[in-house]
């Protein structure tokens, strides 16, 4: 089953009188429970395609479905819902409420949904992230990779279609960073998650099902793992 099908996005910047052309015709399909990494050096159009198949951006042209839904074509306050209900992200720098705690911030999009918070899922998820005595705990008193296991139990909340993931580990030391990768593969592997990860670490790209390369906007690889 495809959870993810591109088809020749484009994304243009203004730059003067010219067009910079972040993306040039990118097509793809992910299917469920696949871990796809995407590489490929600076400036190559990783993380402005995970933004744009987040719903974060808009494409200058093409199509993005997640489930049969194009994306592309929903306006900014259908797009939050969508997102908040199918679309887990995760980024480098955490972006955790500064003014709640653990279990508050992973229980966010099922607040912000206006749903009732299932008990057992939480507990599951702190459990499996290994932040059971740091549930009332502040992300100021949370060391960076504990913070980066809260942002992942948030994306993981609300049961997401795909897990979008900018360089997770990106702000991490070695220790931190296979921990977190680790976490990854357990729910890529136990549950199926289909995961979409954005890295410069050769090392991560490798434990990865399939890596895509990207550079000047293309497609350059696309191999199984």
């Amino acid at each position: 089953m495809e959870i993810l099908k591109i088809e020749n996005i484009v994304k243009e910047y203004a730059n003067g009188e010219k067009k910079l052309k972040a993306l040039d015709g990118i097509s793809l399909t992910i299917k469920q429970g696949e871990f796809v990494a995407i590489v490929g050096p600076s400036g190559s159009g990783k993380s402005t395609l995970l933004h744009i198949i987040g719903g974060i951006d808009k494409p200058s042209s093409g199509k993005v479905y997640i489930e049969d839904t194009d994306i592309s074509l929903l306006k900014p306050d259908k797009m939050t819902i969508f997102r908040r209900r199918n679309i887990g992200i995760i980024y480098q720098f955490y972006n955790l409420i500064p003014t709640l705690n653990v279990e508050d911030n992973i229980i966010l999009p099922v607040l912000l949904d206006s749903k009732k918070v299932d008990q057992k899922k939480l507990n599951q998820i702190i459990n499996l992230l290994g932040l059971e005595n740091r549930r009332k705990a502040m992300p100021s008193e949370l060391s960076g990779g504990e913070q980066q296991r809260v942002s992942i139990g948030r994306a993981l909340m609300n049961d997401p279609s795909i897990i979008l993931a900018d360089e997770p580990t990106g702000n991490l030391d070695s220790k931190a960073s296979k921990e977190i990768i680790e976490i990854f593969k357990y729910y890529n592997k136990t549950f199926k998650q289909t995961l979409l990860l954005v890295t410069h670490d050769e090392n991560i790209a490798l434990q990865a099902d399939r890596i895509i390369e990207l550079r000047d906007g293309k497609i350059v690889k696309d191999e199984k793992n």
